[in-house]
């Protein structure tokens, strides 16, 4: 939804958010928020307590490599050196 605000509308959201510390599309939201949601039935995503991580743990997930390659994959060392390997590779093979 777009909504388009009249020049005094728009105004006073700018010099209310420059006093509040935050920006006009904020204060919009909040105070959109605070007029037509029911604070019982609904809580805003912004609030969420605890860690990315906590927030998406039933959607993401994460492996051992231990347990597909003896020793571990070690797929996060040298990642600099390998990328650079990759693209001198490529360079050679005339992809670049």
């Amino acid at each position: 939804m777009n909504i388009t605000l009249t020049p005094d509308i728009e105004q006073a959201l700018e010099e209310q958010a420059r006093e509040q510390g935050t920006t006009p599309e904020q204060l919009a939201l909040d105070s959109l928020r605070q007029q037509f949601v029911d604070p019982t039935k609904s809580k805003p995503d912004s609030t969420f307590e605890g860690s990315l991580a906590d927030f998406l743990g039933d959607s993401i997930g994460s492996i051992d490599s231990n347990e597909h390659v003896p020793g571990g994959a070690q797929m996060s060392e040298s990642t600099g050196k390998s990328f650079t390997q990759g693209l001198l590779k490529k360079r050679q093979q005339g992809h670049l």
